[in-house]
């Protein structure tokens, strides 16, 4: 059985901890996070080591997950990786480009597994949407959250939206020519709501909203492809189609979907690529280039926000309004 260790046992690792507990083909070991009392807590639930240090688990495990802090991915990866450790690592890959370029390289030279928790893509919807798309020519796709403590080390754009680029960039048939993109600060001093356009070489556009100050979830995603409209509800894990053509004219179809906890299916991908050695579906490249584009909508929001700080300047100038 693959020895696993959990790093991070905060809201979302510690399901990482339940899931790799449960599944068959591995062996929950150490659960390690930087406060004491939280890694004691989840090891003790499931009889493992819990531990604040690295250092324990060099030697005792074969692969790892890390679910730490965006900003602490690359030193933990990349130590891991040099340890001959394989790991799957949350999304985003890591807060810049450097950054996971060394834990890309560091896996290569390594010859370890390096997988991308990019974990929307093995929403069972999702991936009957992978099937039927032929050709993507305009994509609708919303994603609310209320706001939580969660993850407010990065931007809406790196905690949420990045799901939905991920599978944007998968699904376009063409290369990315333009990216306008718009946002603002609410709750936190990062962009906590933020709207973005996407257009391709070929004519497809895609349309992205992103919140975590919404008052409800929402979680869809709408494509128009020649002849056909297909729409997903990510949360539901719900697909439905839309066909133009036929003897009927029109035909709606609700597919059939079999559901599944995503973050498992993960997991089983990660433990295959660990077992056979090959190559993740979600590697490090492919994280690498959403982690681009995303960086690159946050450069067109900060431009944007620069243009309407003027217009307020000018705004308060001119009536004695004050922000």
């Amino acid at each position: 059985m693959i020895r696993v260790a959990v790093i991070g046992a905060g809201a979302f690792g510690r399901n990482h901890v339940r899931v790799v507990s449960e599944n068959s083909g591995a062996r929950l070991t150490h659960v390690v996070d930087l406060n004491a009392r939280r890694a004691n807590e989840h090891a003790a639930q499931y009889q493992v080591i819990g531990t604040t240090s690295l250092d324990e688990i060099i030697g005792q495990v074969d692969a790892a997950i890390i679910a730490a802090p965006t900003s602490a991915h690359a030193e933990i990866g990349c130590r891991l990786l040099e340890a001959g450790i394989d790991v799957l690592i949350e999304k985003p890959i890591a807060s810049s480009l450097a950054d996971a370029d060394r834990l890309i390289d560091a896996a290569a030279r390594n010859r370890r597994i390096l997988q991308v928790g990019h974990l929307e893509r093995f929403n069972p919807a999702v991936m009957e949407l992978e099937r039927l798309a032929t050709l993507p020519l305009f994509f609708e796709i919303h994603r609310m959250s209320m706001f939580t403590l969660r993850s407010l080390d990065v931007d809406v754009v790196l905690d949420l939206m990045i799901h939905d680029l991920d599978i944007v960039l998968a699904l376009a048939k063409a290369e990315l020519t333009e990216i306008r993109a718009a946002g603002i600060s609410i709750l936190s001093p990062k962009v906590d709501i933020a709207n973005v356009r996407l257009e391709f070489a070929d004519g497809c556009v895609a349309n992205l909203t992103a919140s975590r100050v919404s008052t409800e979830k929402i979680r869809k995603l709408r494509i128009f492809q020649p002849s056909q409209y297909i729409s997903v509800d990510y949360a539901k894990q719900t697909a439905a189609v839309c066909t133009v053509g036929g003897d009927a004219g029109l035909a709606f179809d609700q597919l059939s979907v079999k559901t599944g906890e995503p973050l498992k299916l993960q997991f089983d991908a990660f433990l295959d690529a660990v077992t056979t050695r090959n190559t993740p579906k979600l590697n490090g490249s492919v994280a690498r280039r959403t982690l681009e584009v995303a960086l690159a909508v946050l450069d067109r929001i900060e431009l944007h926000a620069g243009v309407v700080g003027k217009t307020l300047a000018a705004y308060s100038q001119a009536t004695g309004w004050k922000p």
